[in-house]
């Protein structure tokens, strides 16, 4: 489940750019390597390059980490710009909001993911940021929950690698190092303790210490010589992974906290630290990646596209409407088209786009996937209409083994038609997929209740209370309710994190609508209609489950809630018209069977 801050009537004007003010009199290119897609407006070499430095780091972490799954199921598309100009106007969003020039920026995503380089900057140290972030994307894709010290500190220490003409260098110097000159270490049992809503991420000078001291002990976990050449952190992370509490773990594998910090202290400022050597690294060819001259259509729709996932839809929409009018044969722009009327509420429109797009390219998963969803066969009981879901899923599976959201709707499938084992194993395979998601943990948990294992599905609503904060834990609250006392875990009862000064509601939502006033939400509570609105310049959260078919890339509030459990959390109003202001709003979509929403609701005064 992901939360979001949303702040409504409150945003920033975003200048109008045109396709002839992105594209311009450069031409560009896409090159493709084995495993990565760059867009440049650079010289063919330029852009083989950019591939090339990817492969390569791709390679170091398949070197370092045998067993790692290196693909996931949102491809990585780079777009290496020529200079400061193109980089603002691939991003006119990031350029207008923070006014800074940055050399690098990724963008995470769960259906497609991009990065930006620079070519004027291209250098380790510049594209560390980058790198960083793509670390992230693969730790995420193998480990179900990593400790944000271990998360910021692997993802540093490998973003900082080097590469030379015949050697790889892992361990260099985090540029942050500066931090440790005149601040003394944050406790290491503090260090491990911190997670993303701590004050070590509202504080600048704090955050850069937080990651100068886990890239710190990560290196020191990685060369010291008590450390056994990773060994010890390699058992330290088997047993974050099969569920045993951070600081047992910590305290099996590495001692006491406090003993090694001092030991840590000693080796940061040392004269020198180690790296790690690779000689010999595997030969990658860059003249053997192609080449594809874009024509301005396919710029378009390449840039258009980034947009749309970046979630900057006002200028993204000129861009993607010109390359479909100069090639309405562009299947890409012609799926960008679907996400934009997606992204509207159009939802025949969108579906009418997927399908064309589909039927002009059949490796568009994504199109495939979302007219599916948007057919009256997604939901249908009817025996014939199930086996064409399913056969739709397995297909887009077929084109993108990697993608999870069709194996949570075969699960969600199996489950309708009875087949509890079947829905297992396809959560299951979700999990493995996007083991980072706590909704697809959850997602097992409820199949296993529902299969009357019931001291698993508490383990596994235990294991995202214990780990998640916000949505996902009240959700993994709910499960852990609705098992029987007598089949619960050891330990205490999770308890839902309530917002002070509310009441809750829960229900089914009936439609929800976004105005200049605000978003205004109606629920179903127990057969009587209830509506909330936002309260003109309040921000307010609102979280919503991973199994949501939709997902991060593509969720707002003004749209496609119809049919979701709601739980609203409020402050109450004396005007008559409505029930309340919303303060958080959480949605879920309850896999059949009983509801477990009700058991989150709870009201602190």
């Amino acid at each position: 489940m992901r939360k979001v801050r949303f702040f409504l009537l409150v945003g920033l004007l975003f200048g109008y750019f045109s396709s002839a003010a992105v594209s311009g009199e450069q031409h560009w290119v896409e090159v493709d390597s084995p495993h990565f897609r760059v867009v440049s407006d650079g010289s063919d070499r330029d852009a083989r390059q950019v591939a090339l430095e990817f492969e390569r780091m791709r390679a170091v972490l398949g070197e370092r980490f045998p067993s790692f799954r290196l693909e996931t199921g949102a491809p990585l598309v780079i777009f290496a710009a020529h200079d400061d100009e193109t980089a603002k106007r691939l991003d006119p969003m990031i350029w207008k909001a923070y006014k800074v020039k940055p050399v690098g920026y990724f963008q995470h995503g769960w259906e497609k993911q991009f990065a930006v380089v620079r070519l004027d900057y291209f250098s380790p140290e510049d594209h560390e940021v980058v790198y960083h972030e793509y670390v992230h994307t693969i730790l995420h894709a193998n480990f179900r929950w990593l400790p944000v010290w271990l998360d910021e500190g692997l993802a540093e220490f490998y973003g900082n690698t080097q590469f030379e003409k015949d050697r790889v260098l892992i361990g260099a110097p985090s540029p942050r190092i500066g931090a440790f000159s005149e601040r003394a270490l944050i406790p290491i049992s503090t260090l491990l303790e911190v997670d993303r809503a701590s004050q070590y991420f509202r504080n600048q000078d704090k955050e850069q210490l937080f990651y100068a001291e886990s890239w710190a002990l990560v290196h020191y976990l990685n060369f010291a010589p008590e450390m056994v050449h990773t060994k010890k952190l390699t058992d330290f992370n088997r047993l974050l992974q099969e569920g045993m509490e951070q600081k047992k773990a910590f305290q099996q594998v590495f001692g006491d906290p406090a003993e090694l910090e001092k030991k840590l202290g000693i080796y940061v400022r040392g004269l020198s630290l180690q790296e790690a050597v690779i000689n010999d690294p595997p030969k990658l060819d860059a003249k053997s990646f192609t080449v594809h001259h874009l024509s301005e259509a396919e710029t378009e729709a390449q840039i258009g596209g980034y947009r749309l996932w970046s979630g900057d839809l006002e200028n993204a929409r000129p861009l993607i409407e010109q390359a479909f009018k100069a090639d309405p044969n562009l299947s890409l722009a012609r799926e960008s088209m679907g996400f934009l009327d997606f992204a509207e509420g159009k939802d025949e429109a969108a579906a009418s786009e997927f399908s064309g797009a589909y039927a002009l390219d059949g490796t568009l998963y994504l199109s495939l996937f979302y007219k599916t969803m948007l057919s009256n066969i997604a939901r249908s009981s009817s025996p014939a209409d199930q086996a064409k879901f399913e056969e739709a899923l397995h297909k887009t599976l077929q084109i993108n083994p990697q993608y999870a959201p069709a194996y949570v709707e075969l699960a969600m499938l199996n489950v309708r038609r009875g087949n509890l084992s079947g829905a297992l194993s396809a959560s299951r395979r979700a999990e493995q997929l996007e083991p980072s998601r706590a909704g697809y943990h959850l997602l097992t948990g409820q199949i296993l209740l529902r299969m009357g294992q019931e001291k698993q599905a508490s383990e596994y609503a235990r294991f995202v209370t214990d780990r998640w904060h916000g949505p996902d834990h009240d959700e993994a609250v709910a499960l852990w309710n609705a098992v029987p006392p007598a089949s619960w875990s050891p330990g205490s009862p999770p308890s839902s994190e309530t917002p002070e000064q509310t009441q809750g509601a829960d229900g089914w939502v009936r439609s929800s609508q976004c105005s200049i006033r605000g978003l205004e939400l109606v629920i179903d509570h127990n057969g009587m209609l209830l509506t909330f609105r936002t309260k003109a310049g309040l921000p307010f959260s609102y979280g919503y489950s991973d199994t949501i078919f939709y997902g991060s890339d593509h969720f707002s509030p003004c749209h496609h809630l119809e049919g979701l459990h709601a739980l609203v959390r409020y402050k109450p109003t004396t005007d008559s018209s409505y029930a309340g202001d919303i303060v958080e709003l959480e949605l879920r979509e309850e896999i059949p069977g009983p509801c477990l929403l009700e058991t989150t609701l709870t009201e602190r005064k």
